[in-house]
């Protein structure tokens, strides 16, 4: 999913810690985006990227950043 995400320019977008660790040591292409809510449902990560688009959009565009935490 990595080496996918990086070729086709795709944002990571995850729970997963693995992913988070292997955007601090390896930095990007693929961005990632950490979601940190613990035990959730679908609908309240689907609440929490939709809140935060705006912050969303401008790590995404910004060149130098790699790794997002959302909560």
């Amino acid at each position: 999913m990595w080496a996918y995400a990086a070729r086709y320019g795709f944002v990571i977008v995850s729970k997963d810690t693995d992913f988070q660790q292997r955007a601090l040591l390896f930095g990007h292409p693929p961005k990632v985006i950490w979601v940190r809510l613990g035990n959730c449902t679908t609908e309240d990560v689907a609440a929490l990227l939709r809140s935060r688009l705006s912050d969303i959009h401008s790590f995404e565009a910004d060149p130098l950043a790699s790794f997002l935490a959302l909560s």
